[in-house]
């Protein structure tokens, strides 16, 4: 059995598509298949089930497949401890990363990263699918690492290091009869319409969870997956927010107020799988995160 031929099931495992995960190993599609049925052979199992419409993994296969991506763990640490001894810190390490992430520069922070660490290979990836995708993304080892916010009961197979924890706000156009206050309550949101982030995002679902949990009811009438860009629509009328304050929430024509008389905030934390060994690069940029963060200032607003 080949370091080669587990990295091919692996690819065909996750993507579940011969011709994707050709693009993915930048390998022919007659190569994959032919390593594939190399393994299958040498293991005296099936591992795919094929058809001309769909892949799946058959039983086989998905007892495997844990088994062929700790296998390839243990060949990268045990290359990435002879390389370190001889020419510093080596590996990839894919990063996943919000769309709106202010705790720190991210782009200074992994510029330095790079320049003290350069054979280290990075690769990020900014989400479209919120905190939810980022976490599944991480759990499925799709990403070595990520940054995002979900409550610790959602955070079930990862490693979580919480960074900060934000307060959320009340983001109102400027006319709003609510809007000369000091600080509002949720209860007296009730009813209103919302401009908000898509479900799945975990602002969103934190404030979902806080209405329900009163016996509150709100409509999200305006889904838009960068929080920065929700109070240019609370501004145009179309509703109210509620948000954390890691962006920038005060426009022409917006008011941003503290909550009152609830605990609600948004925990930022960066996550790594529970179950598979942190590699040293991993161990390294994960200290730099938390040290960034401890130096900087979490809210912008």
């Amino acid at each position: 059995m080949e370091t080669r031929q587990l990295e091919y099931f692996v690819a065909v495992a996750e993507e579940l598509s011969f011709t994707r995960a050709a693009q993915r190993l930048f390998a022919t599609q007659s190569t994959v298949s032919a390593t594939i049925r190399a393994l299958e052979t040498d293991l005296g199992a099936t591992l795919f089930d094929r058809s001309t419409r769909r892949v799946a993994l058959s039983t086989a296969g998905a007892l495997f497949l844990p088994e062929a991506k700790a296998a390839l763990e243990s060949v990268e640490r045990a290359r990435e401890v002879v390389q370190q001894a001889s020419a510093g810190l080596r590996g990839s390490l894919r990063i996943g990363t919000l769309t709106s992430m202010n705790a720190f520069d991210l782009p200074v922070l992994l510029g330095a990263f790079h320049r003290r660490h350069p054979l280290v290979d990075l690769h990020l990836t900014v989400s479209l699918t919120g905190s939810t995708g980022l976490a599944d993304d991480v759990r499925h080892g799709r990403l070595d690492v990520a940054l995002l916010g979900l409550s610790r009961a959602e955070l079930g197979g990862l490693d979580a290091t919480q960074l900060a924890s934000v307060p959320y706000y009340a983001v109102l156009p400027d006319s709003h009869p609510l809007a000369a206050r000091e600080s509002v309550t949720l209860p007296e949101l009730d009813g209103e319409l919302f401009v908000d982030c898509p479900r799945g995002f975990g602002n969103r679902l934190a404030v979902d969870r806080e209405f329900a949990a009163r016996g509150l009811s709100r409509r999200v009438t305006a889904d838009i997956a960068d929080l920065r860009a929700v109070p240019r629509y609370v501004a145009a009328g179309l509703g109210v927010a509620v948000l954390p304050g890691t962006a920038r929430l005060t426009i022409p024509g917006v008011v941003a107020l503290p909550l009152a008389e609830t605990s609600l905030t948004w925990p930022l934390s960066v996550v790594v799988s529970a179950k598979r060994p942190a590699s040293q690069a991993l161990r390294t940029l994960l200290e730099l995160f938390v040290t960034a963060a401890a130096e900087g200032d979490i809210t912008e607003f």
